[in-house]
């Protein structure tokens, strides 16, 4: 920085107004190099063909850092400001800052290593702990799902880390699980299951794959098993689950 400074002093002679000038084209050079990094950063994360807006989680990181060296040379080399002092003393209230912002900071950590590691991206269908539902959004405090109700859930990043995630199917997928307690006319139950979940789903939704049922594991109650097939419109997801349930109670009793 000394050397920045004789150069200051040379071009200015020492003038507070030279140095303001001076001061001022730094910044402005400071701002273009911003800018050009926050394009490359849209250019590599849009490369990915991913909706996830981490872009602004990397660019305000970009930022924070480029005109933190900007100022700093600024205040060093215009001002003669001391900033290895300004440093040990930044450093020192950092730590006390840092024990007060545990939880932002856990969360902070949390976002990059979803971010980095792709643990979710949007549209993906999860569950974490008793939460379910559809990323919706990621940022750098916490991660969006909409569950099957509709509702938004809010989760802590640090929580996403430091627990299971589970990747369920997509949320159009549906899976209506059931026990048959007859032991005979499996195949005709089955195709009674398979057209009652067709017929019901129709009436709400259209149909990608046409319900398959399968048998799973003999339990105590019965020979359990699902139906499972997909539809078109996930919202509806939750209405055709619940009324496939009440069309094959029936059948299965």
């Amino acid at each position: 920085m000394d050397e920045l400074e004789q150069i200051t002093n040379q071009i200015t002679g020492g003038d507070l107004l030279g140095r303001i000038i001076v001061a001022a084209v730094i910044l402005v050079f400071i701002a273009i190099v911003s800018h050009i990094v926050t394009r490359w950063i849209k250019h590599i994360v849009a490369r990915d063909s991913n909706d996830l807006p981490q872009s602004t989680f990397f660019i305000n990181i970009a930022r924070c850092i480029i005109w933190a060296i900007g100022i700093s040379i600024v205040a060093d080399a215009c001002f003669s400001v001391n900033m290895t002092a300004v440093v040990a003393a930044l450093g020192v209230g950092g730590i006390a800052l840092s024990l007060g912002l545990q939880d932002t900071l856990s969360n902070l950590i949390g976002g990059v290593l979803i971010t980095f590691m792709r643990i979710v991206t949007p549209g993906d269908n999860i569950q974490v702990g008793a939460h379910k539902g559809v990323v919706q959004d990621i940022n750098w405090r916490q991660t969006r799902i909409k569950n099957r109700l509709g509702e938004t859930v809010i989760i802590p990043n640090s929580v996403i880390s430091k627990n299971s995630v589970v990747h369920l199917p997509p949320p159009e997928q549906i899976s209506v699980l059931f026990v048959v307690t007859s032991q005979t006319g499996l195949d005709e139950i089955a195709e009674e299951v398979e057209k009652h979940a067709h017929d019901t789903a129709l009436e709400y939704a259209g149909i990608v794959t046409e319900p398959v049922v399968i048998f799973t594991e003999v339990s105590e109650y019965g020979l359990n098993g699902k139906v499972v097939l997909e539809i078109d419109d996930a919202a509806e997801a939750t209405v055709v689950s619940d009324a496939i349930t009440r069309a094959i109670a029936p059948v299965v009793r």
